[in-house]
């Protein structure tokens, strides 16, 4: 089972991605969309060698605290502090969106999780948008969260943070207070221009083009799992877990099925498999909810029809 935690370099828009567009492309597209890839690959490798990153300010619980910088188009981090917790919006929209996502996703796990902040402990969330010229990205490189623009063409410039598809979900669920069934359930909707496609993955109809984009190879159940695939292909499998069980006990995600879940990351070891997941999401409802409650069957339920049950 493949999580998305401050310590990773977690990118939005997987390589894979970048790659088909790159073949489908014309000269000019495909070379920027290359040059692209092998700065991606060079982030990895420079944030695997670094190890994990120190701590950045650590404030008390129900304290925010934000920053966002800007890059001025240039690829050192973190630029230009142009925004804190005292001052007020700017002109830049790119800069009040990186600065209110922020709030959105702490506000959310301090009132619903309980956790302070993203990492437990009360960290401060720094962001810096306008990296780089035309990126079509943005990334958590295990300090901060980093945006790009995007080129205009392939993708534009509104990338929300993403901690993982399914938090990430939940968020913004909670944000614009959605009910399951009335949620959308994609990840990355409207960071692509029409031309390319509509969001990144469906976490309620995996692989589903229309819903999604043309190059969408997510499976959503053990079917069609992809041995040794990318991580960005078989998460569709959990991902789509998730949703059942939620859509399964109703309401809204973040009332009982976000906390499973969250609950469950505890009974999680690094290299866990996803009959591990399926295992530490059960036994985390029973944990909530008792052994044999509705809670816990749905949750068992969700698995077992994705396959891995």
């Amino acid at each position: 089972m493949h999580i998305h935690t401050p310590a990773c370099p977690c990118f939005i828009i997987p390589s894979s991605m970048l790659r088909k567009l790159a073949i489908q492309a014309d000269a000019a597209e495909r070379q920027q969309l290359l040059e692209q890839l092998e700065r991606s690959a060079f982030l990895r490798g420079q944030r695997a060698a670094s190890g994990l990153a120190a701590p950045g300010l650590l404030v008390a619980p129900g304290v925010r605290h934000r920053t966002v910088y800007d890059a001025h188009h240039g690829t050192r981090l973190p630029g230009k502090l142009v925004r804190t917790e005292t001052a007020a919006p700017v002109t830049d929209t790119a800069v009040n969106e990186a600065f209110d996502g922020a709030g959105t996703t702490y506000d959310f796990y301090q009132q619903i999780l309980k956790r302070n902040s993203i990492d437990g402990r009360g960290m401060g969330i720094d962001s810096s948008v306008h990296y780089s010229k035309s990126f079509n990205n943005a990334f958590w490189n295990g300090r901060q969260m980093v945006y790009g623009d995007g080129d205009g063409k392939l993708f534009t410039g509104a990338l929300n943070e993403s901690m993982s598809d399914v938090f990430g979900s939940v968020v913004k669920q909670w944000h614009a207070k959605q009910t399951v069934r009335k949620a959308d359930w994609l990840i990355g909707a409207g960071i692509m221009t029409p031309a390319v496609g509509k969001a990144l993955r469906s976490m309620a109809d995996p692989g589903n083009a229309k819903l999604t984009w043309s190059g969408d190879d997510q499976p959503g159940t053990m079917r069609g799992y992809v041995e040794g695939g990318d991580v960005h292909t078989n998460s569709g499998i959990p991902n789509h877990a998730f949703y059942l069980a939620a859509m399964k006990l109703g309401g809204h995600s973040w009332d009982k099925a976000a906390p499973i879940w969250y609950q469950a990351l505890s009974l999680l070891h690094p290299d866990a498999t996803f009959a591990d997941a399926a295992q530490a999401t059960v036994k985390a409802a029973e944990l909530r909810h008792g052994a044999g409650s509705g809670e816990a069957a749905a949750v068992q339920g969700a698995w077992h029809e994705v396959g891995v049950v």
